[in-house]
């Protein structure tokens, strides 16, 4: 079970991440995007810091770190992406474009965390890219791309990337309840900030607004970005951007029932073989920094014949954790 748990992740992770290009769908005609993004990130904000409390977790750590990576991860992305849609990019041609994250990463990760990328990590990463311009080659239409929408959908790719980067560095061992209060609140007021400078931040309150908001704060700001925490813990950058190649199609199979955008023979082939390439880049063996690769060690304590186990996130002894 515990060697499943590598492929589940990740394949719950795009099922409800890639659903909220459909949230996203239902919710921008209803409202501005830094409005929309702003009363997402309370929502979510407020729930996660009310378990938080109930359940008395520690407070965050390095606020500096997680604030910069929280805002780049959820605002940053998230904007920009939103953005482009407003402004009439087509999903095909914004998913083709974050497709590029999984490369960006692989490229970047050798400088922000030492890592090591295998030939056949890359060889899945290739794939992945080849897979998703399959699927969305298709609906690329041109006349949709302007220099302006662009623009905000670049930020979006710049946004993930470096964002996942740093929270792979400085906050892996991130509480998921304090810590994501503390990113999602920081972002929502960011989010209103702008939207309060440029925006009319006004609303219309009907269901399929209220249905979208309540999806992208529960489903994906807590579920899905909860389920990007861990991965980000437990797995090298290189694996978990390889998955974001399986968010567009995972958008494009939500779309089918909801908005009766059938799949064709040629979308199925590209599903098919994102999901070869997620399955060989995540199946090869991490490479760890030099950091982490004192991150687990044991020690005999006195005559105690139990064994200590310490987890360390770091080189520091203050990001230990003991466990008997």
């Amino acid at each position: 079970m515990n060697n499943l748990i590598p492929l589940l992740l990740p394949l719950l992770f795009v099922t409800v991440y890639g659903s909220g290009f459909v949230g996203a769908k239902l919710g921008l005609p209803h409202s501005e995007p830094f409005t929309f993004l702003a009363l997402r990130f309370a929502l979510a904000g407020a729930i996660l810091l009310l378990a938080a409390l109930l359940l008395k977790k520690t407070k965050p750590v390095h606020l500096g770190w997680m604030f910069l990576s929280g805002l780049l991860l959820q605002g940053v992305f998230s904007v920009g992406v939103f953005y482009a849609l407003y402004l009439g990019m087509t999903p095909a041609v914004s998913a083709l474009i974050i497709a590029l994250q999984p490369l960006l990463v692989a490229v970047l990760s050798a400088f922000f965390l030492a890592e090591t990328v295998p030939p056949k990590r890359w060889f899945g990463l290739f794939l992945g890219l080849l897979g998703v311009a399959i699927v969305v080659i298709d609906g690329l239409a041109t006349n949709s791309i302007t220099i302006l929408n662009l623009s905000w959908a670049l930020l979006g790719l710049l946004g993930l990337t470096f964002g996942q980067l740093l929270q792979k560095r400085y906050c892996a061992d991130m509480d998921l309840l304090s810590g994501g209060a503390f990113q999602t609140l920081s972002a929502a007021l960011v989010m209103g900030l702008y939207g309060y400078l440029f925006e009319s931040m006004s609303v219309n309150w009907n269901n399929e607004f209220i249905i979208a908001l309540l999806w992208m704060s529960i489903g994906v700001s807590i579920g899905a970005l909860s389920l990007l925490y861990l991965m980000i813990r437990q797995q090298s950058s290189t694996q978990v951007a390889s998955v974001f190649y399986g968010v567009p199609v995972a958008a494009a199979l939500v779309a089918w029932p909801l908005f009766g955008q059938v799949p064709s023979a040629v979308d199925w082939l590209g599903f098919a073989i994102v999901a070869l390439a997620v399955v060989i880049a995540n199946h090869s063996p991490a490479q760890n920094s030099p950091a982490q690769k004192q991150t687990t060690q044991s020690i005999d304590v006195g005559n105690n014949p139990r064994q200590t186990k310490k987890f360390c996130f770091d080189n520091a002894e203050t990001n230990c954790l003991d466990k008997h």
